[in-house]
């Protein structure tokens, strides 16, 4: 008896030790979907996306003060848009789905044409300085976008093809 009465003591602790008040952790997996607890807030208070924010005001950071917009979209310098965004943003752009970066679709309904121009020809400098811009950079998880060297006719023709996909 005296040499199970220790072996009780310790097995009565282990039972209460072990019947703590832990609660047990899911597990979470591995997923695709992409958690966005930096931009959106629960309990109704939610903070509105960088990439669905308008602002027609900001013209952004870079060689691109001011531009005029025709009407009517130059089809031929839109067509030389297009196949300079398919060669140079489509790593990282898609025409109409947000992908490593924002999709350009109706992005003249969001943001001016010069602040787009100043993005595709200044964008280091813009995610330095343009608080939008570091606003996207946040919410695409801090892949920046990458100078291409792309020339300023060569921008205004991507613009003119973003401005087919409206």
């Amino acid at each position: 008896m005296r040499k199970t009465l220790p072996y009780l003591y310790l097995f009565i602790t282990v039972l209460f030790l072990s019947c703590g008040g832990k609660e047990k952790k899911k597990k979470e997996g591995f997923t695709y979907e992409k958690i966005q607890s930096d931009t959106k807030q629960s309990n109704n208070n939610v903070k509105t996306l960088a990439s669905e924010k308008v602002d027609l005001k900001n013209k952004g950071i870079g060689p691109i003060s001011e531009l005029k917009l025709p009407e009517n979209i130059d089809q031929n310098l839109a067509k030389n848009g297009e196949a300079i965004f398919k060669k140079m943003c489509t790593a990282c752009h898609r025409p109409d789905k947000k992908f490593i970066g924002p999709a350009p679709k109706g992005i003249l309904k969001t943001r001016t044409p010069e602040w787009i121009m100043n993005m595709i020809l200044n964008p280091e400098e813009m995610l330095r300085k343009d608080p939008l811009a570091k606003e996207l950079l946040a919410e695409f998880n801090y892949a920046p976008m990458i100078k291409q060297d792309i020339s300023e006719s060569d921008a205004r023709a991507i613009l003119e093809y973003y401005r087919t996909l409206d």
